[in-house]
């Protein structure tokens, strides 16, 4: 069987070690990237229809939004013949406590039953929040690996951190 690295990631201005910056590459993907290097595992790249803002100070706002009302963002696409893999490594920023609302209708859009999901996050603080239990709750039938948190500001030195848990 296959893997897939399955992430959302968000570059432009974000809030990094404690100030603003503006990101050519996401700090989920640069993690993503590397566990891809690590393992040859696909990788495929949520992307919702609708962005969020460029600006950080709009881009929290409109998450929070669609945190609100629990909102299922339409993705430009998903993964063909996802049947194929048996493990799945989850790549999202923490957003208050959990996944973007992007996460969520990716994980809803499939079932995962048989499969085994191992989720990873970027943070600045927060780690991996509740968003193990949400995935646990929305994959019911997945057997769940413990999680890594990745602080945001040092995904690209992350590398000795993700083969440790990769073990």
């Amino acid at each position: 069987m296959a893997e897939l690295i399955a992430y959302f990631s968000r570059k432009h201005q974000n809030y990094v070690n404690g100030m603003l910056k503006n990101l050519e590459v996401g700090n989920t993907e640069i993690a993503a990237g590397i566990i891809q290097r690590l393992t040859g595992a696909d990788l495929f790249k949520m992307e919702p229809v609708h962005e969020y803002s460029r600006d950080y100070n709009e881009c929290i706002a409109e998450a929070q939004v669609d945190q609100r009302r629990d909102a299922r963002p339409e993705l430009k696409h998903y993964p063909e013949e996802f049947e194929k893999y048996d493990t799945i490594y989850l790549g999202f920023p923490n957003y208050w406590s959990t996944m973007p609302m992007a996460v969520f209708t990716f994980l809803e859009h499939f079932d995962f039953t048989g499969k085994t999901i191992c989720p990873f996050c970027t943070h600045e603080g927060s780690g991996m929040g509740s968003s193990e239990a949400d995935i646990h709750r929305l994959c019911p039938g997945a057997k769940l690996k413990k999680g890594l948190a990745i602080r945001g500001g040092s995904a690209g030195s992350a590398e000795p951190e993700i083969r440790r848990w990769l073990k």
